[in-house]
């Protein structure tokens, strides 16, 4: 298809996921009139671009030729879209009236900014936060992922706590602004990840650059969560623990990679542990195991990866603590709290 100049695109990256579509699509086209709204498919099975098509026509559709995931899914669709902003937003998502300008107006305020996300709260519960990204992730010193609003898996009630923009660690991938001129600069999103975890190293790798991530809560969408894979799935347990190795390796200090990673991988035994009394536990833990020996199966891909990455100290939102030891050892449940 041919390329647009427009300032922001929209785009949604589907996978069978027509019944997401058809709840959350014309919402999405009613708030969002100042941009242009792509679905990406990712060669669904169902009749998801037939229906985009025949309901949609101010949708521009492009239809990946395989499933690539989120990563490869988003690296294809944007290739084939020239804007200002792209706007990564999962089909599980309802926006709200406004939801574009505020976040858009602190990225054209200052350059630095490479990317933001949006307030995310829980559809089914909408005075939360939702578990993927709440009000602006952040990693700790052993690049354990939390949230302003979610600490694993205790989620805050949201009371305005968190309303203030700033600059954090990690954007969520659930409703993610970036600036393309900066995705661009740094080749994309890893498709080696597929999903999860993608869109903190993408950030993490921005950070590295000198940009900044922020997160502007006067933008506030709702996120069912789990629309491609649930909570439960050993696969994406799988993913969650490789890619988060992945991420580790390529974007440490090598100072600190050498000692983050032997205490990672032993953590990541112990966590393994705690799988068997879980629905699918023998699942999990062979999803765990599999993930290590793919890590250091791709530690020479890795490395030339590292290569390319001026990796720095002292970043925004990664902390000098263990989120693990302040939440399981001295019980803290709340951002505020730490």
């Amino acid at each position: 298809m041919e390329t647009q100049k427009i300032k922001t695109a929209v785009v949604v990256l589907n996978w069978n996921g027509k019944a997401w579509l058809e709840k959350f699509l014309p919402t999405l086209l009613n708030h969002s009139q100042e941009a242009t709204v792509f679905v990406a498919d990712n060669a669904s099975a169902d009749d998801s671009v037939d229906f985009v098509k025949n309901n949609f026509p101010t949708v521009q559709v492009i239809v990946n030729a395989s499933n690539g995931g989120y990563a490869k899914g988003y690296n294809d669709a944007l290739r084939q879209i020239d804007a200002e902003y792209f706007m990564l937003i999962n089909s599980d998502i309802e926006v709200t009236k406004g939801w574009l300008s505020p976040v858009i107006d602190l990225m054209n305020t200052d350059k630095q900014v490479a990317a933001c996300q949006p307030k995310i709260l829980d559809y089914h519960n909408k005075a939360k936060f939702e578990y993927a990204g709440a009000s602006g992730g952040f990693i700790d010193n052993l690049g354990y992922p939390f949230c302003r609003g979610r600490i694993f898996d205790d989620i805050e009630e949201d009371k305005g706590q968190y309303n203030d923009a700033v600059e954090v660690f990690w954007a969520t991938g659930a409703c993610l602004f970036v600036r393309a001129l900066h995705f661009n600069e740094i080749g994309g999103l890893d498709e080696d990840f597929f999903a999860h975890q993608e869109e903190i190293d993408l950030c993490w790798r921005l950070k590295n650059k000198g940009y900044k991530i922020m997160v502007q809560p006067k933008s506030v969408v709702y996120h069912v969560g789990g629309g491609t894979l649930n909570a439960g799935s050993p696969f994406k347990t799988h993913l969650n623990f490789r890619n988060n190795l992945f991420m580790l390796f390529k974007n440490l200090p090598t100072s600190v990679l050498v000692i983050i990673i032997p205490t990672r991988l032993f953590l990541d035994g112990i966590a393994a542990l705690t799988f068997f009394n879980k629905e699918k536990g023998l699942q999990h833990v062979l999803a765990i195991a599999k993930a290590h020996f793919i890590f250091y199966f791709e530690i020479p891909k890795l490395i030339a990866k590292r290569q390319k990455i001026k990796q720095k100290n002292n970043l925004t939102g990664k902390t000098g603590y263990s989120i693990l030891l302040q939440h399981k050892i001295k019980g803290v449940k709340r951002f505020y709290e730490l």
